[in-house]
């Protein structure tokens, strides 16, 4: 505790002195998740320790991964609406690595819970008790954010600490469900390829798909994609014509591209713009259902033919079992 207190108290001076003498707030913001992430660090070290019973050591650790996660992602907010979309992107594509490397066994995401049931790799229990190990963990962490914030350290935490924050759910409810089933299934889809496929830099690659599909609609949110068909044939008895205008990203961009029921749970939950049954219909049922969607289409004859294609192929490669 006191070592924790400790490391506060030098983060507090460094980022004072730092803002006073050049004004950086991104330096503030970057220092303050590099904290976060060095408690959770302390914490799951920590729980190591002390924490003999496996199962029980598990539940903590995902506590953990979930408060770390969320808590880093709440700062995350802050870069993206201060410093843009490509800086947010190298952050939590730097960060996704440093979770895959520290996390161990915790996941700090519900659906993979679903999966092992669904797989035979674990029960309904367990999950469940996961499942609200990670919540606790997510929804415990906004009161350091909140902290942390109300100190206003820098201007862009400026009123951020007790405003009332506005839902990303800017859609029909279907809508936003389907579109975070679909880029979970498509990134758990990406994961469980890495998994078996193993190449030499699965854990980059795994974190470069999943900052993808996050950014991805935002970077696209102004792009439209226009598709005109029409059929005039002489002989023809019916003429067809067929138009379709797409707004790319915006899917992404009202549903806020979460694929996290945990994360989208504290980051959002109870926000101004949808009702409780609402986010449940789309971070919950929405991604839990692309994910188990998943788990089906992933042992597919297709799937399962093209993923051994790919490990079987020779030459110079990114692989870890090919030899250049």
């Amino acid at each position: 505790m006191k070592f924790t207190i400790d490391v506060l108290g030098v983060f507090l001076k460094v980022v004072i002195k730092i803002n006073k003498v050049t004004f950086a707030p991104l330096v503030v913001s970057t220092l303050f998740i590099l904290l976060t992430s060095l408690l959770a660090h302390c914490a799951r070290r920590a729980v190591q320790k002390l924490v003999k019973e496996p199962f029980v050591k598990l539940l903590f650790e995902e506590a953990i991964a979930a408060a770390e996660l969320c808590g880093c992602c709440f700062e995350l907010i802050i870069v993206a609406d201060n410093f843009g979309v490509a800086t947010y992107a190298i952050y939590l594509f730097a960060l996704t690595i440093w979770w895959s490397l520290n996390w161990g066994d915790a996941t700090a995401c519900p659906y993979t819970h679903i999966e092992d049931v669904i797989e035979g790799k674990g029960d309904i229990r367990k999950a469940l008790l996961k499942t609200w190990a990670e919540l606790t963990g997510g929804l415990l962490v906004f009161k350091y954010i909140q902290m942390y914030w109300a100190l206003e350290i820098s201007e862009t935490h400026k009123d951020r600490a007790f405003e009332d924050c506005k839902a990303d759910l800017q859609v029909p409810v279907i809508y936003g469900a389907i579109v975070e089933g679909i880029a979970t299934c498509m990134c758990r889809l990406a994961s469980k390829s890495l998994g078996d496929l193993n190449p030499r830099f699965a854990t980059a690659i795994d974190s470069f798909i999943g900052t993808s599909l996050v950014v991805a609609g935002v970077l696209a949110r102004h792009a439209v994609y226009v598709y005109r068909y029409q059929d005039n044939s002489a002989n023809a008895d019916l003429s067809v014509s067929i138009y379709c205008k797409v707004h790319l990203g915006k899917a992404f961009d009202y549903s806020g591209g979460y694929f996290n029921p945990v994360l989208a749970t504290s980051l959002k939950a109870g926000c101004k713009g949808h009702t409780l049954l609402e986010h449940a219909a789309v971070y919950w049922v929405g991604a839990c259902t692309g994910s188990i969607l998943s788990v089906y289409l992933y042992k597919l004859p297709a799937i399962q033919k093209f993923v051994r294609g790919t490990a079987d192929m020779n030459g110079d490669s990114i692989w870890a079992d090919k030899e250049d």
